[in-house]
């Protein structure tokens, strides 16, 4: 008798046990959905790096470059949002702002063109503000649209060639730009051709894993997005999906050959609506003179 009512005890408490476990399961779950889905793509975060290199001339010390990536302005990110980003980047008082690519989601289905390009031409940046092409900026017949806004926002577009931003006359550094390496034409040779010898380049390309062919050229720093930094990461796995062209490197810092390589988080999502454990980033470089 007592060994049937242990039986019984015993497999009570498993299935309580049983029970609280798929219980706490399915209570983990959707909170890690409403995390990644509400909380976490809200969550915007500044990060701050210091960049130095002996060809920064001294005069460019102290001058803050920012760099904001990614945006997929659509269904899922709206203008209200995109105004607060534009107020952020203004409080951040930047001196140059590079924008790499991916503006809207679907640009030939997006009705607020203008409305776009006149909340982008509110950033202020005295030394200029540039961009280039990422894949959903020519995807979805948008290579037009895309051109469209950024230079009616004052944005200077940079499609395989450079800008020379001067502090006194013979004080300057190099903006290089290069068409997306998915759905445009990159020359990278055309980018960097006619630079001055020694002069310090940073070269926007949307898609990271395109640094290795950068390094071939006297570039000495890459700007870089797309990845998303996964969008969806795990803890001691990293990101379970990149796209295409940000599979060997997709957030922070790299060193490839002598080109240091930087890759921003971005801002937007695209493809599912979720961000977990890869927050949307701006971020502020300030150049140093190497002595």
């Amino acid at each position: 008798m007592e060994r049937l009512e242990m039986t019984k005890m015993n497999r009570r408490t498993f299935l309580k046990k049983l029970l609280g476990t798929g219980v706490g399961g399915m209570l983990a779950t959707l909170f890690s959905y409403y995390y990644a889905r509400f909380i976490e793509p809200g969550q915007l975060t500044v990060t701050h790096h210091i960049i130095s290199h002996p060809l920064i001339p001294k005069e460019f010390t102290g001058i803050k470059l920012l760099q904001f990536s990614d945006v997929h302005l659509g269904h899922y990110y709206g203008l209200n949002r995109f105004r607060y980003i534009i107020q952020k980047i203004n409080e951040l008082q930047p001196d140059i702002v590079l924008f790499t690519g991916d503006l809207l989601d679907e640009p030939n289905k997006y009705p607020h063109i203008d409305a776009v390009a006149s909340e982008l031409s509110r950033i202020r940046a005295p030394l200029g503000k540039f961009s280039i092409y990422g894949n959903h900026d020519h995807g979805g017949y948008g290579t037009d649209i895309y051109r469209y806004i950024m230079e009616k926002a004052g944005f200077q577009m940079l499609v395989n060639e450079h800008a020379l931003i001067k502090r006194k006359e013979r004080s300057f550094i190099a903006i290089a730009g290069g068409d997306d390496m998915m759905l445009g034409k990159p020359n990278f040779s055309d980018m960097v051709k006619a630079i001055p010898d020694s002069t310090y380049t940073i070269v926007l390309l949307h898609e990271p894993d395109g640094a290795m062919q950068t390094s071939r050229y006297p570039a000495h720093l890459q700007l870089s997005g797309h990845s998303h930094g996964g969008q969806v990461q795990l803890p001691f796995i990293g990101p379970l999906i990149t796209p295409p062209l940000s599979e060997k490197y997709y957030e922070g810092f790299y060193q490839v050959n002598h080109l240091t390589l930087y890759v921003n988080r971005g801002l937007g999502t695209t493809r599912i609506p979720l961000r977990f454990l890869s927050p949307p980033e701006l971020t502020v470089f300030t150049l140093q003179h190497q002595a």
